[in-house]
């Protein structure tokens, strides 16, 4: 696949997303959808799920939906791993070379390479998408746009189910 062909499958999947943020009866089935999507169509996304805060404890990363090998990383506290970095800094993380990086919490032997991207919800991280990929430096400047795009939809999708956000009150959790 060229590189033409990428963005235009990336974009597609965008357009896909939105149709079924617009749908989805809840947050679960949306990012179901979005890391079904993904893993079956794009090369070299070995890994592909989402981890969102606990509800409970803001300082712990919840595993959700994700496609491929099992992980023991079901509960990342935010001060340990890629993952981690990623809340604490606010911003997409990117590591072309896992090995060399020593915050890495190893889940594959064969993942080379991972990208991290914070969801936004209401101007607060809630949660993150992460790929890992089997190949070295496996995520260019595309990728980290789409996946910061697929991060918007999905953070959009949580505003809107907000309690608060349907019927005015405060409180509550997504769906």
């Amino acid at each position: 696949m060229n590189e033409r062909q990428m963005e235009n499958g990336r974009e597609k999947l965008l357009a896909d997303f939105r149709r079924a943020a617009a749908t989805a009866a809840s947050l679960e089935v949306l990012q179901t959808e979005i890391v079904t999507a993904i893993a079956q169509s794009l090369p070299g996304y070995d890994w592909t799920g989402f981890y969102m805060l606990d509800t409970a404890d803001s300082e712990t990363l919840v595993l959700g939906p994700f496609v491929g090998a099992p992980t023991p990383h079901v509960r990342i506290p935010v001060t340990q791993g890629i993952c981690g970095a990623a809340v604490a800094g606010g911003e997409t993380v990117v590591v072309d070379d896992v090995a060399s990086d020593p915050r890495y919490l190893s889940c594959s032997i064969e993942t080379r390479s991972e990208i991290v991207v914070p969801i936004y919800a209401e101007g607060e991280i809630v949660g993150e998408i992460d790929i890992d990929s089997h190949q070295p430096a496996a995520f260019g400047s595309a990728d980290r746009n789409f996946l910061e795009e697929a991060a918007r939809i999905v953070g959009a999708f949580i505003e809107q189910r907000r309690p608060e956000n349907k019927n005015g009150s405060a409180g509550g959790s997504v769906d």
